[in-house]
């Protein structure tokens, strides 16, 4: 299908909010961002929804999951309400409190589901933790650090077998754990199902109207992408406003309750703050997604997306290019996964502009509409939105402008807009780490995003904003140039698609930019021929990768503005990154400088005036 008539198709009719944004100067240069239009009230607590949807509709599906590869089991919002307060009654009469939280470990399922809304009508805080880090780690370095600073005093998981090693090695034999199945040995085990039996007394209700705006009502800890996890404290506060904050910009949320297919954990602020609540919020249906955007994995989220057809859809970047195949080869799945789409929601990285164009030839081809794609910026500290994209736009890479109620301030720094925050969605603070918090909290109370962002149209800041990278990764060469980590990464890892995955960039104090790439093996023994049980060192070492590789770097130097862009060398990663030693998180976000630091024989090899066979590089100036 010609560009020009994708370009000249109509988008899906949706219904925005607020998408201007007013901007104060300051003499030292800070400028102040904030939505002309004010935040409206919002509840006091995420349970005042769920009472809400189960006297509306109490019917209606709330949460869905598949038993197995066989039918849906759904909830309604009616089971949901009077499970979550069983539930509660339960949890009430065990040691628990502010002090001793409940640790999760499973991944998303209906049971983590159901334990989250009891822990939140008791006001008892949880924390859903990432399950690779007590399923994937081998040492549960992570999982042990977490553990000393929650202390829990109650322990959930979907089955215990999973984490049967990790429950041996961390949880002490006197924390309960609960299960929903297969009960891990050593340990006092309680059933789910006989928490859901429990009667429920009038200390529900007396506890629960004693949880306010100010109570803590999960613990999510980072990704660790720059360092150690830290517990970030989620108020009721943070979540009911942040929601409210999407429901003003983004109004078509309540015009039709929201259908989601969703597999984003919910230990992450993504899926576990903005979807989840988002489907409460506005009592809509979540559909449990146990795919992942993986070789293999991946079909399992097909065979879902050809039953439930969403109206909103989120996902990540590499999930979209690792459904996209699928839906350009199977019209009959794109019709139903188009049906009632509204938009297409991006975020943890930018959306490549192949993938974008791709998404919409197949929209235009199956609906006639091109679909709104859109982004925002924000983070686990955020609630995690703060700045969202509530206009149509017609390129990947602007996340918006601040929402309702959110204030941006930007802070010349090093050349760059540094941007931080305030707003009623923003943590207090670290758990049970006052000195981390102080160092995050500027002399205003703007949480200090780490995130540079610059004017997408300097003439037109209702245009948006751009990000611009991270600060702390951005560094000079030897010559003072500057080097804006954040764009080039992003460069190499379009420019390199689809052989690559990500891309390390090395270059402090040095007079020349390099990079480490971490490959996609599957698409680069494409261009051998190899057998599927060639190693990844026989693969990435064989001429038709290193040739196609050395002519991508040429034609990436052809168009480099400079020393800030042009990279010459380049290495292939044999060996996967770590999650153990820092390197990559749960979530697939790698840590630049663990990854320098852990592979810096590696560096000093791109560096080497003779150089390694592993280094791919441009011909020498003579």
């Amino acid at each position: 299908m010609a560009q020009s008539v994708i370009n000249d198709a109509p988008y899906r009719n949706v219904h925005f909010g607020t998408s201007t944004v007013h901007i104060e100067k300051r003499a030292d240069g800070t400028i102040i961002a904030t939505s002309p239009t004010p935040l409206g009230n919002y509840p006091n607590k995420t349970t005042e929804r769920l009472d809400y949807w189960a006297e509306k509709t109490p019917d209606a599906v709330f949460l869905a999951q598949r038993d197995g590869s066989g039918p849906w089991r759904k909830i309604t919002y009616a089971e949901a309400r009077a499970s979550a307060r069983a539930i509660a009654q339960a949890l009430l009469s065990r040691p628990l409190s502010h002090n001793r939280p409940i640790a999760i470990l499973s991944g998303n399922d209906l049971g983590q589901a159901l334990m989250a809304l009891g822990a939140q009508y008791a006001g008892i805080p949880f924390a859903p933790i990432s399950p690779a880090y007590s399923t994937i780690s081998q040492d549960f370095g992570k999982l042990r650090t977490i553990f000393e600073v929650l202390d829990p005093g109650l322990v959930y998981a979907t089955t215990g077998s999973p984490i049967a090693k990790a429950i041996e090695a961390i949880v002490p034999a006197t924390t309960e754990i609960v299960v929903a199945a297969d009960p891990p040995p050593g340990h006092k085990v309680t059933l789910l199902a006989d928490l859901i039996k429990t009667p429920v007394t009038p200390a529900v209700d007396a506890a629960n109207a004693t949880i306010g705006p100010n109570t803590v009502a999960k613990i999510l800890f980072t990704s660790g992408s720059t360092g150690v996890p830290k517990g970030v404290i989620n108020t009721q506060r943070m979540m009911c406003s942040n929601q409210q904050m999407f429901g003003q910009v983004l109004p078509f949320f309540a015009e039709e309750p929201p259908v989601l297919v969703e597999w984003l954990p919910w230990s992450h602020t993504f899926g576990g703050n903005h979807n989840f609540n988002m489907v409460l919020f506005n009592g809509g249906s979540l559909y449990i997604d146990d795919g992942r955007p993986l070789p293999g994995a991946i079909n399992t989220t097909v065979q879902n997306l050809r039953e439930i057809a969403p109206t909103i859809y989120f996902n990540v970047p590499r999930g979209y290019e690792t459904l996209l195949p699928f839906l350009e080869s199977d019209p009959a799945l794109a019709k139903t996964f188009f049906s009632r789409v509204r938009c297409l929601f991006y975020a943890g990285a930018s959306l490549p502009q192949p993938i974008w164009d791709r998404l919409q030839a197949v929209a235009v081809k199956t609906i006639g509409n091109r679909i709104i794609m859109m982004s925002g910026l924000g983070s686990t500290e955020t609630a995690p939105g703060a700045i969202t994209v509530a206009r149509t736009i017609e390129r990947a890479g602007t996340v918006g402008v601040p929402m309702p109620g959110v204030e941006l301030k930007l802070i010349p720094n090093s050349g760059k807009l540094e941007a931080r925050l305030r707003g009623p969605n923003i943590m207090p603070g670290y758990w049970k780490n006052t000195e981390q918090t102080k160092k995050v909290f500027d002399d205003e109370g703007f949480y200090m995003l780490g995130d540079a962002l610059k004017f997408a149209d300097p003439n037109d800041p209702n245009a948006g904003f751009v990000f611009d990278g991270r600060i702390a990764e951005d560094f000079k060469l030897l010559t003072g140039t500057w080097v804006s980590v954040g764009p080039l990464r992003g460069e190499l890892i379009h420019h390199f698609a689809p052989l690559i995955r990500d891309a390390v960039i090395a270059g402090h104090d040095r007079n020349e930019i390099t990079a480490l790439l971490v490959p996609d093996i599957d698409h680069c023994r494409a261009l051998t021929g190899a057998a599927p049980s060639a190693t990844a060192a026989e693969v990435l070492g064989h001429s038709a990768v290193v040739s196609k590789f050395r002519e991508l770097l040429t034609s990436l130097s052809a168009k480099s503005t400079g020393a800030s862009s042009r990279v010459p060398r380049i290495m292939l990663l044999h060996e996967m990154l770590s999650i153990d030693a820092g390197e990559v998180t749960d979530k697939g976000s790698i840590n630049q400088r663990s990854v320098l630091a852990n592979r810096a024989s590696l560096v000093q090899d791109l560096y080497a005036d003779s150089a390694s066979p592993r280094v791919i590089a441009l011909p020498k100036k003579t």
